[in-house]
């Protein structure tokens, strides 16, 4: 039997071994933590299709960010959930200076100032009374043009409210050059773009969309990508880095580990992944089932998604993996 290669087999043993000779490591500087923050609430409110992940108050939103410091996590990725009565055909209160959002950006940036990386999400889906992210023309589709006009407005405001980068999420095409523009005519060149790159058009959407109260009615097929094009992932990602994107990302990340590693393979700048809620919360939910051991399918999860390319992960779990790190 001499004659039976064992190497591979020697470098599995122990723990020890196992971890000397991995080649792929996570560390809690390469997560984002997404983070919800909802106008109105004196103290957080669970999200029921999101186990253990919150809409937050102003004040725990603060405490939130102070504990994603000392956890040493990356960054933190701030959605405002305005009012209903606030949502107009625009997302208005997206904009405004004194909007709940930039005021929770600007009460994130005050607490921790520059010891966390923080990122507003640039869209208007949650701010508008129709739900997509874009204005609408007369027959009901999103303009693309009129909606950049509304991301370099955005884009300013985030970038005053304290914001160190901003994330076009919407799939417009051309979003990322007009917010570079609008943000470097306004001073704001060491703004940074993470351009939601190649984002699918994803059954994996629905918590989220509980988390922000969204008033979507249809869907978002027309604008986000086609699950079926991998060459197409490729492609948007390749403009948004010659239009100046600083970071670009793969959204979901755990179904799309393909496009993450081609995009990775050919990008000149950091690219992300965006563990999305349904792809949290199936683990979360299978867990609370006792199907699957919650902290070993969510580190795998992190894991594989880091092995396919990615230089950070956007996710729910970001506290406890940086726990689990330690």
């Amino acid at each position: 039997m001499s004659e039976i290669i064992r190497r591979p087999r020697r470098l599995r043993t122990t723990a020890a071994i196992r971890r000397l000779v991995a080649e792929t490591r996570v560390h809690p500087s390469q997560l984002i933590l997404p983070v919800f923050v909802a106008d109105g609430l004196t103290e957080p409110r669970p999200i029921s299709s999101l186990p253990g992940v919150v809409q937050h108050s102003l004040d725990s939103l603060r405490a939130e960010a102070v504990g994603a410091v000392e956890a040493g996590l990356g960054g933190i990725a701030v959605f405002g959930v305005p009012l209903d009565a606030d949502k107009d055909a625009l997302g208005s209160a997206g904009i405004a200076a004194d909007g709940f959002a930039n005021q929770a950006l600007a009460a994130v940036r005050a607490e921790v100032g520059d010891e966390l990386v923080i990122i507003a999400d640039t869209c208007l889906d949650e701010f508008t009374d129709h739900g997509h992210c874009g204005v609408l023309d007369d027959r009901g589709r999103v303009d693309n043009d009129a909606t950049l006009g509304q991301y370099q407005e955005l884009a300013v405001a985030q970038a005053q409210a304290g914001a160190h980068f901003v994330a076009p999420s919407g799939m417009m095409d051309g979003q990322v050059m007009a917010i570079r523009d609008a943000l470097d005519e306004a001073g704001f060149i060491d703004t940074g773009i993470l351009a939601y790159s190649a984002k699918y058009a994803s059954a994996f959407y629905g918590p989220f969309r509980e988390a922000v109260g969204s008033s979507l009615v249809g869907n978002r097929r027309t604008y986000q990508q086609d699950p079926a094009n991998r060459r197409e992932g490729r492609l948007e990602a390749s403009l948004d880095e010659f239009e100046g994107a600083d970071i670009v990302m793969v959204k979901p990340a755990g179904h799309y580990l393909d496009v993450l590693a081609e995009i990775a393979a050919a990008s000149q700048v950091p690219v992300a992944a965006y563990q999305v809620s349904g792809e949290y919360a199936m683990i979360a939910a299978a867990a609370e089932r006792g199907w699957i051991d919650r902290q070993a399918a969510l580190s795998e999860a992190i894991t594989c998604i880091v092995r396919a390319g990615a230089d950070m992960v956007l996710t729910y779990a970001a506290l406890e993996v940086a726990e689990w790190l330690r």
